[in-house]
C-alpha cells in the first residue's frame, strides 16, 4: 500500500504540470513580467529622456542672476569653477563656458563656468633693467604685461633697459602691478639716435601691429579710426589702411620713432595702397 504513495504522487504532479489550468497561469505570469518590464524601460527612457538633447544657451557676458534665470528656463545646471581677470569684461560676468553655446546637450546637466574677477589679477613685476631690450621684452610676456613705450638716454651701454617706468612712476623689481598693463622702458644708447627698418603696418590690428612695433623699437603714436567704427568691437576688428611715415617712401627711421596709424573696417580702403601722408 505504502509503496503505492509515490507513483501516485508523481502521477498527480505530472498531471498538474500538464493540465490547462497550469499552462493559463503560467502564460498569464510570463505576459504579467513581460508588462512589468515593458512598462519600466518606458518609464526609464520617460525619465532619462533618451535621445532627447537641447542646444547649450549663451551664458557669455551674463550675471549671476541672468545665469540662474537662464540655467532654469532650460532645465540646466550650472558650477562655477574659476575667476579669472579678463581686459573688456565686465567684473562679475561670464567669460568662458564648458560646453560651449549651441553644444547639444541633456536636460538636468551641469555648465561649468569662469566669471571675471571684481579685482583685476595683479602680477610681480620682474627684473627688468641691467638686460637686454629683447630679454626684457620677453619676461614682460612672459607675466602677462604689454611693452609700452620705448625711449632712449645716452649711455655706454647700447640696447641696455636703465629704467622701467608706468604712469611717469619708476618701478622697480618685485613691485605689484596689474595684470595686462603696459610698462615704458628707457634704453641706452651710446651713439645718440640708432635707425631701424620701418615695417609695413597694413592689414594689421592694433595689437598684431603693437607686438612688431615693439620688436623693432618702435611706438605706436596717434590712432586715428575712420567713421567705419562705432563700436569697442569695432576698434578690436579694425585694421590698419594708412601710416606715418609712410612705408612706400620711408624704409629707415630712428629707434623710439612713433608711428600714427589709422585704421578702418572698409575693405576697399585696405586693399589699396597706403597713402602718403604729408605734414
Amino acid at each position: 500500500m505504502f509503496s503505492l504513495i509515490p507513483t501516485y504522487f508523481n502521477m498527480s504532479l505530472k498531471n498538474f504540470f500538464t493540465s490547462r489550468v497550469f499552462i493559463k497561469h503560467l502564460i498569464l505570469a510570463f505576459l504579467l513580467v513581460l508588462i512589468i518590464i515593458v512598462f519600466t524601460l518606458q518609464r526609464l527612457k520617460s525619465y532619462t529622456r533618451h535621445g532627447e538633447s537641447f542646444p547649450v544657451p549663451n551664458f557669455t557676458g551674463l550675471t549671476i542672476n541672468e545665469i540662474e534665470t537662464l540655467s532654469e528656463q532650460n532645465d540646466l545646471k550650472y558650477e562655477i569653477i574659476d575667476s579669472t581677470h579678463f581686459d573688456g569684461a565686465k567684473p562679475g560676468v561670464v567669460v568662458e563656458q564648458v560646453p560651449e553655446a549651441g553644444f547639444r546637450v541633456k536636460r538636468n546637466r551641469i555648465v561649468f563656468l569662469t566669471i571675471n574677477s571684481t579685482v583685476p589679477e595683479k602680477v610681480t613685476l620682474p627684473k627688468l633693467t641691467d638686460i637686454s631690450f629683447r630679454q626684457a621684452q620677453a619676461l614682460i610676456e612672459n607675466c602677462g604685461l604689454i611693452t609700452g613705450t620705448i625711449s632712449y638716454e645716452h649711455s655706454e651701454y647700447n640696447n641696455l633697459v636703465l629704467k622701467v617706468r608706468q604712469n611717469n612712476r619708476e618701478l622697480t623689481t618685485g613691485d605689484i602691478i596689474q595684470k595686462g598693463s603696459s610698462v615704458d622702458l628707457i634704453i641706452g644708447s651710446s651713439s645718440g639716435s640708432e635707425d631701424t627698418q620701418l615695417p609695413n603696418l597694413a592689414g594689421l590690428t592694433y595689437f598684431e601691429a603693437q607686438a612688431i612695433l615693439s620688436s623693432n623699437m618702435l611706438n605706436p603714436g596717434v590712432l586715428i579710426y575712420d567713421e567705419s567704427i562705432i563700436t569697442s568691437e569695432d576698434t578690436l576688428a579694425a585694421l590698419i589702411w594708412k601710416q606715418y611715415p609712410n612705408f612706400q617712401n620711408t624704409r629707415i627711421v630712428s629707434l623710439g620713432t612713433s608711428i600714427d596709424l589709422w585704421f578702418t573696417l572698409d575693405s576697399l580702403k585696405i586693399e589699396q595702397p597706403i597713402l602718403q601722408v604729408t605734414e
